[in-house]
C-alpha cells in the first residue's frame, strides 16, 4: 500500500477535526477526497504531508511513519495545497529549479524544467515573473513545483481551482496520465472531476469517512432504486405505465417522457419493451439513468 492511514485523530483544543480515521490507498490508485468544507479534507493532507501531527493514529507513506519519519515521507510526494504559496519576485524555471534543490533533486535540471513546463503547459508564461501570472497559470507553477522531483505519490488539494474549463480538462488529463505511474489522492469539490479522473472516492463529513469505495459503485451501493427514462411515439397516461410490472413509481418528464422508477438492482426494460408491444405503443428512447455522484454525496453528507 502507498498509504495506509489507521484510527487518525486529530483535535484543535476541544474540537475534533478527525475522529478515527483509517483508510488505505494502493499504487496506482487516484482517489478523490470528498467532503463538506471543514469536514477534514486539508487536515488529512496536512497530517500526510507532515505539516500537522495527529493527536493520535499512525499514517504511512511507502511504509514510512509521517512522524518518526517525516523527511523521507517529504522525499515520496509532491505536494499542491490548496492556497498554492509562491515566491512572486521569482521567473518560473528559476523558482522551479529551487524547489527542486530543496527537495535534494540535483539531476539535469535545465532538461528536467523543460520537460515539467512543457508537461504543465506553461511555455507561453515561462519568462514571466510569477507575480505576472493568472490564478490558472499560478496553479499550473504548483502543480509543476509538485511534479517536479519526480514523487511517487501526489496530494492535490483542490488542484482545478481558479481554470478556465479548457484548462481544467488539461489538468484532469494530465492527472490521469500520471496516476497510471503514481499514486494520487485528491480533494475537489467538482463531482464531474471525480468521475472523470478517480477511480476510488472517499467521502467524509464532521471528521468522519461515511464511504470508501470504487467511484462506479458508490452511486450504486448508495441509491435505493433504479431510474429508467423513456419516451413513447404517442401520448400515454401516467397511470398506464405505473401498470408495467415490476414499476414501483413513476412521474412525468414533459410530452411524453416519463422517469421510472424500479427496485434497486432491478431491469425491467424488457417489461416495458414488451408492455409497447402488447398495446401497439411505440419507444422512441430507453435508457436506464446512472445516478450521479452527487446524489450520493449530498445523501451522506447531509444526516
Amino acid at each position: 500500500m502507498s498509504i495506509i492511514v489507521k484510527g487518525i485523530t486529530k483535535k484543535y483544543g476541544e474540537q475534533k477535526a478527525l475522529n478515527n480515521v483509517s483508510f488505505e490507498v494502493s499504487k496506482g490508485d487516484v482517489v478523490g477526497l470528498l467532503g463538506p468544507n471543514g469536514a477534514g479534507k486539508s487536515t488529512i493532507m496536512k497530517i500526510l504531508t507532515c505539516f500537522l501531527p495527529p493527536t493520535s493514529g499512525t499514517a504511512l507513506v511507502n511504509g514510512f511513519d509521517v512522524i518518526e519519519e517525516s523527511i523521507e515521507v517529504r522525499k515520496l510526494i509532491g505536494y499542491l495545497p490548496e492556497h498554492n504559496p509562491l515566491y512572486t519576485e521569482m521567473y518560473i524555471p528559476e523558482y522551479l529549479e529551487y524547489s527542486a534543490k530543496i527537495y535534494g533533486y540535483n539531476k539535469n535540471l535545465s532538461k528536467r524544467t523543460k520537460e515539467i513546463i512543457h508537461i504543465t503547459g506553461l511555455e507561453k508564461e515561462r519568462k514571466k515573473k510569477i507575480g505576472a501570472l493568472s490564478k490558472g497559470y499560478r496553479q499550473r507553477v504548483g502543480l509543476a513545483q509538485a511534479l517536479y522531483h519526480e514523487p511517487e505519490i501526489l496530494i492535490l488539494d483542490e488542484p482545478t481551482s481558479g481554470l478556465d474549463p479548457n484548462q481544467i480538462v488539461e489538468i484532469r488529463n494530465l492527472i490521469k496520465e500520471v496516476g497510471k505511474e503514481k499514486t494520487v489522492l485528491l480533494s475537489t469539490h467538482i463531482m464531474q472531476e471525480v468521475e472523470a479522473i478517480c477511480n476510488k472516492s472517499i467521502i467524509i463529513n464532521n471528521g468522519n469517512i461515511v464511504a470508501y469505495n470504487d467511484t462506479k459503485d458508490l452511486r450504486k451501493l448508495h441509491t435505493a432504486s433504479e431510474d429508467i427514462l423513456v419516451e413513447f411515439g404517442e401520448s400515454i397516461e401516467l397511470k398506464q405505465v405505473l401498470s408495467i410490472k415490476g414499476v414501483v413509481n413513476a412521474s412525468t418528464e414533459g410530452g411524453n417522457k416519463f422517469r421510472i422508477q424500479t427496485e434497486k438492482g432491478k431491469d425491467i426494460r424488457s417489461n416495458i419493451f414488451q408492455w409497447a408491444v402488447d398495446n401497439k405503443k411505440t419507444i422512441l428512447s430507453l435508457q436506464v439513468e446512472q445516478h450521479r455522484l452527487e446524489e450520493v454525496f449530498q445523501k451522506l453528507t447531509q444526516k
